[in-house]
């Protein structure tokens, strides 16, 4: 991606995921799954796992200590097996529920041209195999350390994707390819008011199956509301 003139400058596409390119909580959906399978007790998971969703909802969400607990059984399994339960992930939860809106909608800027990246907090190893099946190149997600075998820690590696992390990484992501904000020009797909330090960094913000602050506020400040799924109000 490069610059050619001050008024042409290259196109960035930035989505979230969850409500937004896909119908559902990626991050709690693999928690369901991580049930469903027997790798984890349903009342005590289940429990945990909707406690630490709903602080998201809230805004409140412990990154680091979500993490260490969602990822848990991953870490425990290993490469091997957590590789065979996220294929059965995709296709029993994740790929139903990709819808065509979203699909499209996706397929529309790879077709202009312009840069698509998928921006999330939800962990790299649940978001890399769904950003591959939207055919989407650029992922930043909340990272996962290693220990010394290679495999995941259950720790975050630097600055988590979330609110303003996702400003803060995607300014890196520019930087190493050698451009500014303003060399580019961007637009951002979002569902949720976690998001607001990033819709209010980009050129375009687009309240995506907006919750009801964001659709709010949306209509407030003039911003482009797009209600991707049939079933958002």
């Amino acid at each position: 991606m490069s610059v050619s003139t001050a008024t042409q400058r290259p196109r960035l596409a930035l989505f979230d995921l969850d409500h937004t390119l896909l119908p559902l909580d990626s991050d709690h959906g693999w928690g369901e799954f991580s049930i469903a399978i027997g790798w984890c007790d349903r009342a005590e998971f289940g429990r945990r796992n909707d406690e630490f969703f709903a602080d998201y909802l809230a805004g409140r969400l412990d990154i680091p200590d979500y993490v260490r607990f969602a990822t848990e059984q991953v870490v425990r399994r290993g490469p091997q097996a957590a590789a065979q339960a996220h294929a059965r992930f995709m296709d029993e939860v994740i790929r139903p529920a990709m819808k065509p809106a979203a699909l499209q909608l996706v397929q529309s800027h790879l077709d202009a041209g312009d840069v698509v990246v998928i921006t999330s907090a939800t962990n790299a190893f649940v978001v890399g195999p769904i950003a591959q099946a939207f055919g989407v190149e650029h992922v930043l997600a909340t990272e996962l350390a290693r220990d010394a075998s290679g495999w995941y820690s259950g720790e975050v590696e630097g600055t988590p994707n979330m609110r303003e992390g996702k400003v803060v990484r995607m300014t890196a992501w520019l930087a190493e390819r050698g451009l500014s904000w303003g060399d580019v020009e961007s637009t951002f797909y979002s569902d949720s008011m976690n998001d607001l330090p990033l819709l209010e960094h980009v050129d375009h913000p687009v309240a995506t199956n907006p919750d009801a602050r964001l659709r709010a506020l949306a209509q407030e400040r003039g911003w482009r509301v797009l209600d991707l799924f049939s079933e958002t109000p």
